[in-house]
């Protein structure tokens, strides 16, 4: 999915990303305001994982929502 789409509906989406990685907190979803590259750091600050891990991650859960809509 064209990161964009997921920037642009990010509020519909916060649900989801905090399904996915429950360890984010409110406040780090707000702050990230859908921006690819804070999602990425604070997946890896949370989590304890390299940026390459957290990257494959977040492609795969844009993947997934791609494929439901």
């Amino acid at each position: 999915m064209n990161w964009d789409r997921i920037e642009g509906n990010w509020k519909q989406l916060k649900g989801r990303v905090r399904q996915r990685w429950g360890k984010l907190t409110d406040s780090d979803l707000t702050a990230i305001e859908g921006k690819r590259e804070q999602l990425i750091g604070r997946i890896q600050a949370r989590y304890g994982i390299a940026k390459e891990a957290a990257e494959k991650q977040l492609k795969s859960f844009a993947d997934e929502i791609e494929a439901k809509t």
